[in-house]
């Protein structure tokens, strides 16, 4: 979907202080089903649209999380039950977990990055017989970033490490990738999912590499600048790919030699 359709904000919840998920549901047209790790671009009356991936997956409902940041997520932000925003999309590519059945799972978030992620998880944990091992390993900067914290609770697999610990957290401190080695699963039978910013995709999809988990199977979200969603503005480039089109999820295969490539 090219135009945008409208779409009332139902619901809303503040996860942290600059961040809030919004559930958006249909006035009257409802967009094709979204499958996680695609994206739509959101648009601010008056204000502009931005890409935003969907958090939870439930029918006709978009379910998004918004940092504000800018001009249009701070108007995004800043919504309540009852205002009205237009929504395109599907756009991208997702996760492919059902690829991953019968492998152990891993998936890694830093910040922002676990909303994403978060309809992997659920689906893993509605169907555990699909595959093996799950793990959910997450960072954050400070504890006061966290996202889903309720939620993550009840996860038995979730790992969380913040980088500056306030006197209250009892968690672990450092980045996510020093969670790897308490993760139990088996390289040469892992799927790994990793979201968040691009020095903590580098370095955890490069560990996971060097210890055997094969490239194709480690898939990235990668973020650029997003205008038109449909491959035609160019905003998105990177090398080859225009990420509206040809990511946001790729293959490590794919990713590691254009992220090792230094942006002038």
């Amino acid at each position: 979907m090219t135009v945008p359709v409208p779409y009332r904000v139902t619901e809303r919840e503040a996860e942290t202080a600059d961040t809030a998920t919004i559930v958006l549901e249909p006035v009257q047209v409802a967009l094709q089903p979204f499958a996680p790790g695609q994206f739509a671009m959101v648009y601010a009356f008056g204000v502009g649209d931005i890409p935003l991936s969907v958090c939870a997956i439930d029918g006709h409902r978009l379910t998004h999380t918004v940092r504000a940041v800018g001009a249009v997520s701070g108007a995004l932000h800043a919504l309540r039950p009852g205002k009205t925003v237009g929504v395109r999309g599907p756009f991208g590519t997702g996760w492919e977990l059902p690829a991953a059945a019968g492998l152990d799972l891993l998936v890694v978030a830093g910040g922002i990055g676990l909303a994403p992620l978060r309809p992997v998880v659920r689906q893993a944990l509605a169907a555990p017989e699909r595959y093996g091992r799950l793990n959910v390993l997450i960072g954050a900067r400070e504890p006061r970033d966290l996202l889903y914290t309720e939620e993550v609770r009840g996860w038995p697999a979730a790992l969380t490490t913040v980088d500056r610990p306030d006197s209250q957290w009892q968690g672990e401190v450092g980045v996510v990738t020093t969670l790897l080695d308490r993760a139990t699963f088996d390289p040469p039978s892992t799927a790994a999912f990793i979201c968040g910013p691009e020095p903590m995709i580098r370095a955890t999809a490069g560990e996971l590499a060097h210890h055997g988990v094969d490239p194709e199977r480690i898939r990235v979200s990668l973020e650029r600048n997003m205008h038109c969603a449909t491959g035609h503005c160019g905003h998105c480039q990177l090398g080859p790919l225009l990420l509206c089109r040809d990511g946001p999820v790729v293959s490590w295969t794919r990713a590691r030699p254009l992220l090792m490539v230094r942006e002038l």
